[in-house]
């Protein structure tokens, strides 16, 4: 059982950390097993350094299995976060295009209507990754935030981003890539200390938390994610739940008019977070201030068709 760390050498936000966990203890050079594709271990964790964009490389875990017979657990990618405010930001997010029909374009790779399943450290490692960023002094500097799911690539396994933002003066900043490898390092306990949002056995029945409409950056959510002890599926922003709006649609509070991809991009997202929490039980949370009155019904009737329970703020605590 094995992790799976990626980071490319284009980018200075992706490669920047993954030489600064390098830098720490115990470290070993891996096999070299495809083509242009580094690799290093740590005692359960693999680092894979490749010279492609940080989506283009496909299907890493299967093709890790495939190649080694090690059996990957997760994968987490170290990348640059790009953003119209070019505020800094340190992001944590899980990854998929649930809302895309085949023959949609698809501008950061993934495959139409895919989402991976949501690594469940996301939520630990938000709140792991605030604590460090502020004992390094980068907050208030940097915002420390959730990014809804997006992007690819593909992959199997349960997958999370971690991103530097938002300008190249900040992708380059080394005190940023220390940040994110000693959350790394203390996050998946390679020095000696407990691992951060393990989900085991013990965690059965406990509330996740799949989010459903508002920004980017999910600042709704954001306000229950930072409490301790919250779990975090996939977080669907408004732009990935597209709804038509016939006029029919508004009428005796039917669904069955109101065309777009958002059941899809719904089920999709609720069926990986399943996956990737066996045995908690999800919640789908609502951003109700960003719908219209018609869509947020549609959207309530519709989880009540697919059985997806709704909670308030205080479940998930």
């Amino acid at each position: 059982m094995v992790i799976i760390l990626v980071a490319t050498t284009t980018d200075p936000a992706s490669i920047n950390p993954a030489a600064a966990l390098l830098a720490l203890p115990g470290w070993l050079p891996g096999p070299s097993l495809f083509q242009d594709i580094k690799s290093f271990t740590n005692q359960n964790v693999r680092l894979l350094q490749h010279d492609k964009g940080i989506v283009d490389e496909d299907d890493l875990d299967r093709r890790w299995e495939e190649a080694t017979g090690e059996t990957v657990d997760e994968l987490i990618f170290f990348s640059k976060h790009t953003a119209v405010s070019n505020r800094p930001a340190l992001t944590v997010h899980p990854i998929g295009v649930p809302h895309l029909r085949e023959g949609d374009v698809l501008p950061q790779g993934g495959k139409p209507g895919w989402a991976a399943l949501p690594d469940p450290r996301i939520g630990p490692w938000l709140r792991l990754l605030k604590e460090i960023a502020q004992s390094h002094n980068l907050v208030p500097e940097f915002e420390v935030t959730l990014e809804a799911t997006h992007h690819g690539p593909l992959t199997s396994k349960p997958t999370l981003f971690l991103e530097i933002g938002s300008t190249d003066e900040y992708w380059k900043r080394q005190d940023a890539a220390q940040v994110m490898a000693l959350l790394v390092w203390e996050g998946l306990g390679l020095g000696g200390g407990d691992a951060v949002g393990n989900w085991g056995r013990e965690n059965d029945k406990a509330k996740v938390l799949l989010a459903i409409g508002g920004g980017h950056y999910a600042p709704r959510h954001m306000d229950i994610v930072r409490k301790d002890g919250v779990w975090v599926g996939h977080v669907l922003s408004s732009y990935s739940l597209p709804m038509e709006d016939p006029s029919q649609s508004k009428v005796n509070g039917s669904t069955d008019g109101i065309g777009g991809t958002w059941r899809q991009s719904i089920k999709v997202a609720y069926e990986a977070t399943k996956s990737a929490f066996p045995g908690g039980e999800v919640l789908a949370h609502l951003d109700h201030k960003s719908f219209k009155s018609w869509q947020k019904n549609a959207i309530t009737a519709f989880l009540g068709e697919q059985n997806i329970k709704i909670g308030k703020p205080n479940d998930f605590i």
